[in-house]
């Protein structure tokens, strides 16, 4: 069995550490199997700083969780029942923009990561990880960074540049204001961070990046910051 599922296993009759959520990671569990979502939930429990506000077991499930409790992050296996992880990632991101998605699934394929990144998914971890990478994982999401296995990243990166026909002379034609723009969405800014840290309007910085994802022949922030990270363009 994968590694991270015997972890939850031996994990499961383990006593979870407080009950508050006050200041907390808040975290929506989305799989079809109960048994990995308890066992996921008491890893997550042992965790002074997040905090499982409840669990789904299919994609339509997750959604209306998403809608009615307002995780943090979404953790959620691409294969369920009914809709999907695909499907019901592109519903999240599309509804509630401020949640965190990341893919938590044994699918490694090509497709599976590249569909999860166009529909926004900012994680995409195996179920063969160790528990401590997803727990760092739902950090790292929840402070604005992407976190795909760098193995996988490349793979998918390879991909959206031949879809998208990006070349190193994309990357060269940047401006450097573009380039600060840039910066600061891989530091996981907001629109309106990036605009009072460089001195400009939220709408100037939707139109900069709207310049940055067609010269980079990416689709939207993650693209964006995986493209940026993996050519090596900025630190």
């Amino acid at each position: 069995m994968a590694c991270l599922s015997r972890n939850l296993l031996r994990t499961f009759q383990k006593k979870g550490a407080g009950e508050t959520t006050m200041g907390k990671i808040r975290v929506l569990l989305a799989d079809s199997y109960t048994l990995f979502r308890k066992g996921l939930r008491q890893i997550i429990a042992e965790q002074s700083d997040m905090t499982v506000v409840g669990e789904a077991s299919d994609g339509i499930e997750a959604v209306h969780k998403t809608q009615e409790l307002a995780p943090d992050i979404v953790l959620m296996e691409i294969e369920m029942p009914g809709l999907d992880g695909i499907g019901a990632a592109q519903m999240i991101r599309e509804q509630a923009r401020g949640v965190g998605i990341i893919v938590l699934t044994i699918h490694l394929e090509d497709e599976y990561v590249l569909a999860a990144v166009k529909a926004g998914a900012q994680g995409y971890i195996s179920k063969r990880a160790d528990p401590e990478q997803v727990l760092e994982a739902i950090r790292a999401v929840h402070s604005g960074e992407v976190r795909i296995d760098p193995a996988i990243a490349s793979k998918v990166l390879t991909k959206l540049c031949r879809e998208g026909e990006a070349s190193q002379e994309h990357l060269l034609s940047l401006t450097r204001r573009e380039e600060d723009i840039l910066s600061c969405v891989v530091k996981g800014a907001t629109n309106r961070e990036i605009g009072e840290e460089l001195l400009l309007s939220e709408r100037t910085v939707r139109n900069r990046l709207s310049g940055i994802f067609k010269k980079l022949g990416v689709r939207n922030r993650t693209e964006a910051a995986l493209y940026a990270v993996q050519e090596g363009l900025l630190p």
